[in-house]
């Protein structure tokens, strides 16, 4: 199955526009320059005028992890559509299409819009779209592009509905998916009666054609691991029920490929598990199965490195590990007591929803020294309170790398990103986001 393409010279447009002030962090010798010849400058991150906070990308862990998660994908007989929405950064988008993935996923219509802007030519919208603005959109999209590619998926009739109404005028019909849910959690229908109803709504609809089933395990996987694990396999073998219950009852007749697709950061091991097993009973059309994890690329410092599948002693034992890529660094301000020093660092510059960052660095001078059993105890909007486990472990003036969970909220912060090189301190590109 070819992977999906975009437009590459938009891509390169990137590194033409130019850096000014909407930018933070970046250093004022830079204003002017466009980013790639800010890039050919390689500038130091410590020298040369950046300014604190900041958040930079190691390039390093960045491609590792690329490279990791699109072998072992391969691997497991699964193509990936990996979530756009965690960083809506198009060079990365580049990057992961042109290591294999199969398509792009987006979870609303603004999203879509960044990623059409940029050619994204397979999308899938894991979510249901209504809005009738967004789907007279859509239908322009469709019709101007022959090669476009989109799905989507629907969890009630009346989403079915609005569908089709919004769609009337497509040329040629869209793929949508049924979205299993579970009593409690997030949205799909919640059991097999209703999600067959909509199949069947979909099915009957004039601009729609029923291409598979979906669904997000992360919503219902709750408690300690193994508990998660439980309910997580629990609710995979149901979609895979209802994808088979589905072609037993003709619903698929007409269908030369069929779509089943789950799959975040934190269960990739039992997505891959149950659809595995699924794929040799299957004896209807082509199946896709599709793993959808965004987080993966950069990894992190908290949430996921704790329940991440990768690496030595865990899930997944004797696979590669994956590498935190994304950093904050921030200078000590203020140190009005002698076990606490303030950050310039706050809730608007890096994640704080799961877990606070993590200290794991003292640069002063040109020497990073291990900064440990220090902790960040909160975050006001622009101060980190950081608690020390020794009175001299640092000082104003000091620079303090920090290591950050949950990637979808720090990238949201941040319209441009320094990616820096194995050193941790020559800048070699920027990123740029669009949310």
């Amino acid at each position: 199955m070819e992977p999906a393409r975009l437009d590459e010279d938009a891509v390169a447009a990137i590194g033409a526009e130019r850096i000014d002030w909407r930018f933070k962090g970046l250093p004022d010798a830079l204003a002017g320059k466009t980013l790639a010849e800010a890039a050919a400058a390689r500038p130091n991150l410590f020298r040369d005028g950046f300014l604190p906070p900041l958040v930079v990308i190691d390039e390093e862990a960045l491609e590792h992890n690329l490279r990791t998660m699109a072998d072992w994908v391969a691997g497991q007989g699964l193509l990936l559509a990996p979530h756009g929405k965690t960083p809506m950064a198009p060079q990365f988008y580049q990057r992961q299409l042109a290591a294999g993935a199969w398509a792009i996923t987006a979870a609303n219509a603004s999203q879509l819009r960044v990623y059409r802007a940029f050619g994204v030519s397979r999308i899938l919208l894991a979510n249901q779209l209504v809005d009738p603005a967004a789907l007279a959109w859509l239908t322009e999209q469709v019709n101007g592009d022959p090669g476009f590619e989109f799905l989507c998926w629907a969890d009630t009739v009346r989403g079915v509905e609005l569908l089709t109404e919004g769609l009337a005028g497509l040329a040629r019909p869209i793929e949508v998916l049924v979205e299993l849910g579970a009593p409690g959690g997030r949205t799909g229908a919640r059991d097999r009666a209703a999600a067959r109803a909509v199949a069947e709504a979909i099915s009957a609809s004039p601009v729609l054609r029923l291409a598979g089933a979906g669904g997000y395990e992360g919503a219902v996987a709750h408690g300690d691991v193994a508990t998660a694990s439980a309910t997580v396999r629990g609710y995979l073998r149901e979609m895979c029920g209802l994808l088979a219950e589905l072609h037993s009852d003709g619903l698929f007749a007409d269908a030369e490929r069929v779509v089943l697709t789950a799959g975040g950061s934190a269960w990739p091991d039992l997505v891959a598990e149950a659809f595995t097993a699924f794929a040799p009973r299957w004896t209807g059309p082509e199946l896709l199965a599709v793993l959808r994890s965004g987080a993966y690329l950069t990894h992190d410092d908290g949430i996921y490195r704790g329940i991440t599948p990768f690496g030595p002693g865990a899930r997944l034992a004797g696979t590669t590990a994956l590498k935190p890529a994304l950093h904050g660094w921030a200078q000590v301000t203020s140190k009005p007591e002698p076990l606490l020093a303030l950050l310039t660092s706050g809730k608007r510059d890096f994640s704080f929803d799961e877990g606070l960052p993590e200290p794991q660095l003292r640069r002063r001078g040109q020497e990073n020294t291990e900064l440990t059993g220090a902790t960040i105890t909160k975050l006001n909007d622009q101060h980190a309170f950081l608690e020390l486990r020794a009175e001299d472990q640092v000082q104003v003036g000091d620079w303090v790398r920090l290591g950050l969970s949950h990637p979808c909220t720090v990238f949201d912060k941040w319209q441009l990103l320094p990616v820096v090189a194995a050193d941790g301190e020559t800048v070699i590109d920027f990123v740029r986001t669009y949310f």
